[in-house]
């Protein structure tokens, strides 16, 4: 279940948005499995397997997103998003919500940051 109305620094999005964050986060946990598997079985050098970091942060970003129902992008720009089509926006005018966004946006993007870390040592340690 989706929401379908903008509450400041709660939710920014709507369906069709959510649906795009959901198939983000997917393609980068894909991205980051796989990666991590090459890399084991053509037996790179450990610290190669730390670019693992860079899909997993993408698949924290779009799990994270979606299962919020907030863009981290719309959050910082000042807009929401909640049509039938991906992409159309409403800006926001009250200086409070947009800060409260912001922050919001922040902490997203913050615990991404430590998901996609935590994971790319796991990668690096894991024979």
């Amino acid at each position: 279940m989706t929401a379908t109305e903008y509450v400041p620094g709660v939710c920014n999005i709507g369906g069709a948005e959510v649906r795009l964050r959901w198939i983000v986060g997917w393609a980068g946990l894909v991205g980051a499995v796989a990666l991590w598997g090459y890399f084991v079985w053509a037996g790179s050098p450990r610290p190669l397997r730390l670019w693992v970091g860079g899909p997993a942060l993408m698949a924290a970003l779009g799990f994270l997103q979606a299962r919020r129902n907030f863009c981290v992008n719309y959050g910082l720009g000042g807009v929401a998003g909640f049509g039938e089509t991906a992409g159309r926006t409403e800006r926001i005018e009250d200086e409070e919500s947009h800060e409260l966004d912001r922050r919001t946006s922040w902490r997203i993007i913050g615990s991404s940051i430590a998901i996609a870390a935590v994971s790319a040592v796991v990668a690096y340690l894991v024979p």
